[in-house]
């Protein structure tokens, strides 16, 4: 017989606790309509291993009118985007300058050149004229070409650091009490995310068993992103011998996204963006503080990852925390 349990947690936000024989639900609904997520875990022991089976449930009914546009520009990375490129702002205001110089030039050597060609007796002024006249047209063309440079990379940027900034607020659940934001991770752990159809999930998490330690010792944590709604079986070993270890890759996968609309919404636009079919399953490995370090089709490089990631305890702790790669 199921039993149904209410309790209220502040004024705004009611959570519902569902307990059924084989599988526990919890549904938080907060004052805007969001129903966060949480793991359906269905267990059996068969010839020594435990399987664990997660769902995620998810309903969304906010009240913020949903639409395809790509998210408005925060003030937030604007001014990161000046802390990181602090002389881009100076450099864009001298090709403006040496634009509107070029210019001016063009147009006096434009009027010089018709009141040339329509005296005969300046006619011999006329090469210095054409020659200064494609100076003036050169200077122009040559500062806009690096002004519309510089504005596409600022541009580029302020997109990827608007991105990084929804990434950042994306919500995530430890346990059963406990969800955070992925801001909370940085300089604390290095996220994995893998997003596919359930097959996907459950084979990635086969192939990262031969370096879970090396995962762990490089501050590695997975976020498994399910998007066909199915239900991905992770196994574990529960045999003696094997505690440790099992400790070790729920600690790895114990992550669970939460408001699973705001990730998809996330992860469209991140497909979108590297040309990618919105049905393949991809991977993205984020750096110690946050940013994306590197993404791709298919299987995350689990052996790559303990090659190329420092440790993040040791002598060298600190030292190498810019050494997670690139940003993209």
């Amino acid at each position: 017989m199921a039993v149904a349990a209410i309790s209220y947690v502040t004024t705004t936000t009611t959570v519902i606790t569902i307990r059924c024989p084989n599988y526990n639900i919890h549904q938080k609904k907060n004052k805007f309509g969001f129903c966060s997520q949480r793991n359906s875990q269905f267990s059996s022991i068969n010839n020594g291993k435990t399987s664990t089976t997660l769902s995620i449930i998810t309903c969304s009914a906010s009240n913020k009118p949903s639409s395809s546009s790509p998210s408005p520009i925060s003030s937030t990375a604007k001014i990161r985007s000046e802390v990181l490129s602090p002389f881009r702002t100076v450099r864009m205001f001298f090709y403006l300058a040496f634009i509107a110089s070029g210019a001016l030039g063009g147009l006096i050597a434009t009027t010089q050149l018709i009141a040339a060609l329509t005296n005969s007796s300046r006619a011999p002024l006329v090469p210095d004229i054409l020659k200064g006249l494609g100076i003036d047209i050169g200077a122009v063309a040559i500062f806009a070409f690096l002004y519309s440079r510089e504005s596409s990379a600022k541009n580029a940027q302020l997109a990827r650091l608007t991105r990084e900034e929804s990434l950042s607020n994306l919500k995530l659940r430890v346990d059963e009490k406990k969800v955070i934001s992925v801001n909370d991770l940085r300089g604390i752990a290095r996220l994995v995310i893998c997003a596919g159809p359930a097959p996907f999930i459950a084979e990635s998490f086969k192939l990262s068993q031969p370096f879970t330690q090396g995962l762990l010792d490089r501050g590695v944590l997975v976020v498994p992103f399910v998007t066909d709604g199915k239900l991905p079986s992770f196994e574990y070993e529960e045999s003696e011998e094997m505690k440790d270890i099992t400790t070790k890759r729920k600690r790895l996968w114990q992550l669970v996204p939460v408001y699973v609309s705001e990730w998809s919404k996330w992860l469209d636009e991140q497909k979108k963006l590297a040309g990618v079919s919105p049905e393949s399953p991809v991977y993205l490995s984020l750096r110690m503080d946050g940013r994306v370090r590197g993404s791709g089709v298919g299987y995350p490089p689990w052996n790559a990852f303990v090659a190329q990631l420092p440790p993040i305890k040791g002598m060298w702790t600190g030292l190498l925390d810019g050494m997670d790669g690139r940003v993209l």
